[in-house]
């Protein structure tokens, strides 16, 4: 089930121009419906102050809970509109995120907890993605449901408990159509699972690495015809050359002439435990031209910052 929403009459844009932007926020909570609950009474107001302030055309959030209706997400639209900040257009879907899978992934013996899901979550829907916009936006494809083991050349284990079961994506990928006015614009957005939390077999490693490589697959048509002019956008949860993770998968994302790296070397979030790294990307086909990119500074306590990328479309 997805939701969006299409204003009558689209805004005025920058001449010419379209402001990218990405943000693992902290927009997820520990049951349904306390995002809203939190909303509602004010507690987000600096996030929300901050999405304001930067003024992208085009946001994805990749750490905002789903609910079936996308009450939150139009409050949150709500909100930034009073801050003058007005996205008419929205998209998102239901993520694999808590989504039960009926099998006990884990092996603690027992079936239902955040780790039995298709992607970590104690409800379905909890830290998903959403969309907001200037522009029309759009699903194209819609990756989410395809099984790990349907990726050519994926890393899966041999003796993966669940090859007819266990999706690909932890939470989504997306391609997403914007309607510019000086042309088709597309997301390939997604946001990976991070490469920690296991043992030696290294399975949330392996999956986090192929769910980046499932965007190279796509780009060399694997899926059927390519939508045009994509740009690359999410939080891939791991970092070229810091950290756990296979970095050779991000490298290799990194090294493709289909892509440009307008920010490379800039880091997007910082944790106690790792100190500064870079995991979210906003990473435009190569025939794009950028003419401005930035990483915010990290703003409302959080510790991900914001990745703008201003492409002209002309």
């Amino acid at each position: 089930m997805f939701v969006a929403l299409c204003a009558a009459v689209p805004l005025p844009l920058r001449a010419d121009q379209l402001t990218l932007a990405t943000w693992h926020a902290d927009l997820s909570r520990k049951g349904p419906g306390l995002l809203l609950r939190d909303l509602l009474k004010g507690e987000l107001d600096p996030l929300l102050a901050e999405i304001a302030s930067a003024d992208p055309d085009v946001l994805l959030l990749t750490n905002v809970d789903h609910d079936h209706d996308g009450v939150a997400l139009a409050q949150i639209a709500g909100a930034l509109n009073d801050l003058g900040a007005p996205y008419p257009y929205r998209f998102t879907a239901r993520p694999n995120t808590g989504l039960p899978t009926g099998l006990d992934l884990d092996g603690d013996g027992r079936l239902g907890g955040g780790r039995d899901a298709q992607g970590f979550g104690e409800f379905s829907g909890q830290g998903g993605m959403a969309v907001l916009s200037r522009v029309p936006v759009r699903l194209l494809r819609d990756f989410t449901g395809m099984l790990w083991a349907d990726l050519p050349g994926n890393m899966r284990l041999p003796d993966d408990p669940a090859p007819r079961v266990q999706r690909l994506s932890s939470a989504a990928h997306w391609v997403l159509g914007l309607d510019t006015p000086d042309g088709p614009l597309s997301l390939l957005a997604w946001h990976a699972t991070p490469p920690v939390f296991d043992g030696p077999e290294d399975r949330n490693g392996r999956r986090n690495a192929d769910e980046l490589a499932f965007w190279l697959r796509y780009l060399d048509g694997a899926f059927g015809d390519v939508a045009p002019n994509p740009v690359l956008i999410g939080d891939a949860n791991v970092d070229p050359a810091r950290g756990d993770g296979r970095q050779d998968a991000m490298r290799a994302v990194l090294r493709d002439a289909r892509l440009q790296d307008p920010l490379s070397g800039t880091d997007t979030v910082t944790w106690d435990q790792t100190g500064p790294m870079r995991v979210s990307y906003i990473l435009p086909s190569a025939g794009l031209r950028v003419i401005g990119a930035e990483t915010r500074a990290a703003a409302a306590e959080e510790r991900h910052r914001m990745v703008l990328v201003t492409l002209d479309l002309r």
